[in-house]
């Protein structure tokens, strides 16, 4: 998988849109199309570092989501 598919790929499994990363990243949206069409790259050091933090992001979306179970979560 080269560069371009995995950071769609990233992008459509946290469920964002490409605006979204955009604007998140603080990159112009045709720069993150051309980037996902494979007409340019980003600097890996950058597509790591997009990576860890949407996939940080999602994790604590996550647990956020969790019930929470414990000895007294049943007490009112």
């Amino acid at each position: 998988m080269d560069v371009s598919e995995k950071i769609k790929q990233l992008r459509k499994k946290t469920g964002l849109s490409q605006s979204k990363v955009s604007a998140k990243f603080g990159i112009p949206v045709r720069t993150l199309q051309q980037w996902e069409q494979g007409i340019s790259a980003p600097p890996e050091y950058l597509v790591r570092m997009m990576a860890y933090i949407m996939l940080l992001e999602e994790n604590g979306q996550k647990q956020d989501k969790e019930p929470i179970r414990g000895k007294h979560a049943d007490d009112k």
